[in-house]
């Protein structure tokens, strides 16, 4: 576990790719499980894909359809926080109004409005991560700005990676980016070989318990937590809580 000593009050951290099928979700659900569960961490994974899969896979109540109204009714976000099964770990849900969100942000022209969000909710929590939606979209800009760090899955491979740069271009810099290697199978050379390209980038790798998520609904550490995959995403934590001690690049 990191030193809780110097590091910040709170800090959000945006699980975001260009791409979609990379791992994202998994990344967030991980994550955000050992921040509470590991590290004691009051915890908030706000689900900001309409696809909801965050949302899926930490509870079971139906969606409500009101994901937007935090955006578009200036209602409280604690209002939509939802406990989950797991201690410290509470979850804002996505539903399919999140659809128009992109729309809405470019109507009401509020560039910070996430950004201000985050700050109401700061007071409540250690640590917010963000389950952004696939794309370079209004959502994502606000997402990136207002994180103080940036996750990133990337597969092994050169799609991935080409998107990986493509991200870097458009912030300008990796200051505040930590790439992740994803779905790894060390047994393909393609994979071996791209991991070995990058020693310095965790990797996180492919295995049956990962997919066995979305029966569970439960994040890997609950139901296999000496499984290599449970080690990796505690060892990815654990990288990510150093990161959040070193004061302010």
């Amino acid at each position: 576990m990191a030193c809780r000593r110097h590091a910040r009050p709170v800090a959000t951290i945006a699980i975001y790719s260009l791409k979609g099928g990379v791992g994202k979700t998994t990344l967030a659900v991980n994550l955000a499980w050992s921040a509470a569960a590991q590290s004691a961490r009051r915890t908030l994974l706000w689900d900001l894909d309409p696809q909801a899969a965050s949302s899926f896979l930490l509870t079971s109540k139906k969606p409500k359809g009101d994901a937007l109204s935090i955006f578009s009714k200036d209602a409280a976000p604690d209002k939509l926080i939802r406990k989950t099964a797991t201690q410290r770990l509470d979850l804002i849900a996505a539903d399919a109004s999140l659809r128009d969100l992109d729309l809405l942000f470019h109507e009401l022209d509020k560039k910070k409005r996430l950004a201000k969000l985050l700050d109401g909710l700061s007071k409540d929590y250690d640590r917010i991560l963000l389950d952004c939606p696939p794309g370079l979209t209004e959502t994502n800009k606000q997402a990136m700005r207002a994180a103080d760090l940036i996750v990133v899955p990337v597969i092994p491979s050169p799609l991935s990676q080409r998107a990986f740069e493509e991200l870097i271009g458009y912030l300008g810099t990796t200051r505040r980016v930590l790439p992740v290697h994803v779905m790894v199978d060390r047994r393909r050379r393609l994979h071996g070989d791209s991991v070995a390209s990058q020693p310095n980038w965790p990797a996180i790798p492919m295995a049956s318990v990962i997919e066995q998520m979305s029966v569970r609904r439960a994040a890997v550490g609950e139901f296999a937590a000496n499984s290599p995959a449970a080690a990796a995403f505690a060892g990815l934590w654990q990288e990510i809580e150093q990161w959040l001690a070193v004061p302010a690049r």
